[in-house]
């Protein structure tokens, strides 16, 4: 199979430098400018031509700044016992013992740290996912345990679907019974509150699942009038209907069209693309600034990996590199390129929608909508 990619750019924007601290919170270490041109693999026949369109109106503008906010992948195990009182008693057993759970992991005494047999030097548990908060949520006899893992510049889920499992069978099966006189009837090692590949209400608020990264701009409203062929009223005048249509069909997205973007630079870059739907989960806002606008996009969890998975192929090196984000200690930087991206898009988008009888969304989808 052959995937059109079309390279855009140069895309000027100022990004954070970011690390993470002891206890795993994102810190920012400094600030850079850079213009980066970056790969959407795609058959949307506007898409690429778009997404310039608004590079070229935040060029005149000054540029797109981006920030991490957070970062965490979340792991949801579920032990079901015969009761609601022993699903509340090993709720406040894990409580307790979360603490110990994180040293656990890290041990380099481990026994599960030797390599098993057939694997190639594998090792049931992942150095790279470290383990920062555990959670508990008992609804009757079950009792779901939320791992929260920081995983490096890897994406991580395979990393943290070991660690949750060595969890689970080596510490809390293994110690839970002994402390309580209580044995858990079965444990699931994903029970669909962890956030994997399904969009959620409480994922789109909170941290948990991949990297939590804000992208703003402003844009003047000569640039608007001279690029975009809008207005700030316009726009406006959009958010407030599409905001209203949003809440009217219980959206847990607010946003325009960052699907696009997301799917785009993952098919790329060797990415998940079963992430794609929770990864474009996003908030934008437009927000009147003299004649023009200041345009914001959140994106509660981007899920991305500069090392492992499909980053190995040649084709997702090649177009890492070519926005400098290959390798170790390059993650925080990718996620803010696509969050940078997306900004774009949504603008261009958008005013298309905004102008008059949104003629020119349609004139756009005439012109390169592919089939007549």
């Amino acid at each position: 199979m052959v995937l059109p990619v079309g390279v855009i750019g140069p895309l000027p924007v100022n990004l954070g430098n970011y690390t993470l601290s002891a206890a795993g919170e994102v810190r920012e270490e400094g600030r850079e400018d850079d213009r980066v041109f970056v790969p959407l693999a795609h058959t949307e026949g506007g898409l690429s031509a778009s997404v310039q369109r608004g590079i070229s109106a935040v060029t005149l503008a000054g540029g797109v700044r981006t920030h991490v906010l957070a970062d965490r992948m979340t792991r949801d195990s579920c032990f079901v016992c015969q009761s609601a009182t022993e699903a509340l008693t090993l709720a406040r057993w894990v409580a307790v013992q979360a603490p110990a759970m994180t040293v656990w992991l890290s041990d380099p005494q481990n026994p599960l740290r030797a390599s098993m047999p057939g694997t190639g030097g594998k090792t049931i548990l992942s150095s790279h996912a470290v383990l920062r908060e555990v959670e508990t949520h008992v609804v009757g006899p079950m009792c779901h345990v939320l791992y929260r893992f920081t995983t490096g510049d890897a994406c991580g889920p395979n990393m943290m679907t070991r660690n949750a499992y060595a969890l689970n069978q080596e510490f809390i099966l293994a110690r839970f019974p002994r402390d309580s006189g209580v044995t858990p009837l079965r444990v699931f090692l994903e029970t669909n509150m962890g956030g994997d590949k399904k969009p959620s209400h409480a994922f789109f608020q909170f941290p948990g699942h991949g990297k939590t990264v804000l992208a703003e701009a402003t844009l003047p409203g000569e640039v608007l009038r001279r690029v975009l062929r809008v207005s700030a009223e316009e726009v406006l005048a959009l958010e407030h209907a599409g905001l209203h249509g949003a809440h009217a069909s219980g959206m847990q997205s607010f946003a325009f069209t960052p699907a696009s973007t997301i799917a785009a630079v993952f098919a790329a870059t060797g990415q998940d693309l079963g992430m794609v739907g929770t990864s474009s989960m996003a908030q934008v806002t437009a927000t009147q600034v003299g004649d023009g606008i200041h345009l914001s996009i959140r994106f509660s969890g981007i899920e991305v990996g500069t090392v492992g998975g499909g980053t190995s192929l040649p084709h997702a090196q090649a177009y890492l590199q070519l926005m400098d984000c290959l390798g170790p200690g390059k993650v925080y930087r990718f996620a803010q390129i696509i969050a940078a991206t997306a900004l774009c898009l949504e603008l261009s988008a958008a005013a298309s929608m905004a102008s008059t009888g949104s003629r020119n969304f349609l004139q756009a989808h005439l012109e390169r909508g592919g089939v007549r």
